[in-house]
């Protein structure tokens, strides 16, 4: 007779099967995560007195299958990124462990909608499937996109594998990457509005108030106001906080109507970033007359444009003036030198017209006509009559004092024959002209 003993009668127990053939069974579920393997130890003892034992000891290993799902280390995450950042920059990363081995236990990890109806995750956050790491692809600006909610699944390759999931939430964080823009008084009106103030006000007026917002968050959006220049910085007063200009004493008539001033607001980021809002005071005693210092500013306003025009037009005339007379200059210049290299001849074929039209005229005969010929160095004139253009007339013409054709005498006496000779060429000298007498 055999009988046998284990040493853990929990999990495995002794069950005979055929004479003395034994069978090792189980007692009870057995958990390779909780007891991977076990050391059992069988005990055979005789009937005989005394009895006499033996003892074998087993090797139980247990074997696994795919009975766990990977588990993340967080029940949820939650990553920071700056607005404006690089391309694929690492924000964290997510880790899931699978409590079975060999392939059950390999986890790879990959996006998924937070629900099934729901469009596919954002496309500006990517995860390594292999360790879990968490990037962001493209720059996020913070005012358009403050806060990503994804969900991030966690699968073994068991068969079937078993999956897990969890909401990786990424926030924005703002950087001051946004000036503050002015809302009152508006910036965009040309002429910018006036602000009506009465002379009788006291320091302490209220004229108007800045008003003013910032597009970024947390301290990049604390805003504060200073006056920046004014026609009489001494007048006014904004407040660092509120955004309101008053009157810092009282008005005289010192102080000019028009009154402009540029408030500077400026954010408390790093660096800060500002703006400017400029407006206008008008300081009246009557505000029915509102309308005469409108009217003097647009004259103010326009005084300077038109003083720029006036200066452009005489700037052109002045240069205008001057190519002139350059040109004027030169010319004279160059007509002064030709006539001091040549001679300016008039030849008798010119003056015959001439002399016509003269003749036809009554101050010469028909019949004649003279040559003048210039030099331009002695200045002197020569005057020569030419032979008679009409036919030779009978001696008793001559001497009858015969009339040409427009009934004028012709010249008696004191014009020989051999001043007619052929080699004085028909033509008279000077002296002999003047010694001709006429009727």
């Amino acid at each position: 007779m055999v009988s046998c003993a284990l040493e853990d009668q929990l999990a495995f127990s002794l069950r005979p099967a055929y004479k003395n053939y034994y069978e090792l069974v189980t007692m009870s579920t057995l958990d390779r995560e909780e007891t991977a393997r076990y050391i059992l130890s069988v005990a055979a003892a005789d009937a005989g007195s005394p009895p006499l034992t033996t003892t074998q000891t087993f090797t139980v290993d247990i074997s696994d299958v795919n009975d766990n799902a990977p588990i993340f280390n967080q029940s949820s995450y939650t990553m920071y990124v700056s607005e404006n950042n690089v391309p694929t920059v690492l924000v964290g990363a997510v880790r899931a462990a699978d409590a079975d081995m060999g392939p059950n236990a390999k986890v790879t990890y990959f996006l998924a909608p937070a629900q099934p109806t729901e469009q596919p995750p954002c496309s500006c956050i990517s995860v390594n499937s292999e360790n879990g790491h968490v990037f962001v692809l493209r720059p996020l600006d913070y005012e358009q996109m403050r806060q990503i909610e994804v969900l991030v699944v966690a699968s073994d390759a068991g068969s079937p594998p078993l999956r897990s999931n969890v909401t990786v939430r990424l926030v924005v964080v703002d950087e001051n990457d946004n000036a503050p823009k002015v809302l009152y008084p508006a910036q965009d009106s040309t002429p910018p509005s006036s602000e009506l103030v009465p002379v009788s006000a006291e320091a302490g007026y209220l004229i108007t108030k800045v008003v003013a917002v910032d597009a970024d968050s947390g301290q990049n959006s604390w805003l504060s106001y200073h006056l920046l220049r004014a026609t009489d910085p001494g007048l006014f007063v904004v407040g660092a906080q509120s955004g309101e200009v008053r009157l810092k004493r009282p008005v005289t008539e010192r102080d000019a109507v028009k009154q402009k001033l540029v408030v500077l607001v400026r954010d408390n980021g790093r660096p800060p970033l500002s703006a400017t809002a400029a407006l206008s005071a008008l300081l009246l005693s009557d505000f029915s007359d509102v309308h005469l210092p409108h009217s003097s500013l647009a004259t103010e306003d326009d005084s300077d444009s038109l003083t720029t025009y006036l200066i452009l037009s005489l700037t052109f005339v002045s240069l205008l003036f001057l190519a002139s007379l350059t040109a004027f200059i030169t010319h004279k210049i160059c007509k002064r030198k030709e006539l001091k290299d040549g001679q300016v001849f008039y030849g008798a074929g010119n003056l015959q017209s001439d002399l016509v039209d003269a003749a036809t005229a009554g101050t010469l005969p028909h019949g004649y006509c003279y040559e003048i010929s210039l030099t331009t160095g002695s200045g002197n004139s020569e005057f020569k009559f030419l032979k008679p253009i009409l036919p030779s007339l009978p001696p008793q013409q001559y001497s009858m004092g015969a009339g040409t054709n427009d009934g004028q005498d012709f010249p008696r006496g004191s014009v020989t024959a051999e001043d007619m000779a052929p080699d004085n060429h028909g033509m008279l000298s000077a002296g002999q002209f003047n010694s001709l007498s006429f009727n």
